[in-house]
């Protein structure tokens, strides 16, 4: 079971998919994608929980 974030999903004006086969994998690309493309350098608590509230099956 693949796992999908859209980055709009999680506030941000950005048409980034993050695809990953397990959670963990979904929120270390999700980081990455972060820091490369919206320059968060810190992923708090808040954006954890708000990435996993938008965590979607792929389809």
């Amino acid at each position: 079971m693949a796992l999908v974030v859209h980055c709009r999903d999680v506030g941000f004006d950005c048409d980034g998919v993050v695809k990953a086969d397990s959670e963990q994998e979904l929120l270390q690309l999700v980081a990455a994608h972060a820091a490369e493309a919206h320059g968060l350098q810190e992923v708090t608590d808040d954006v954890v929980l708000k990435v996993k509230s938008v965590v979607r099956e792929d389809e």
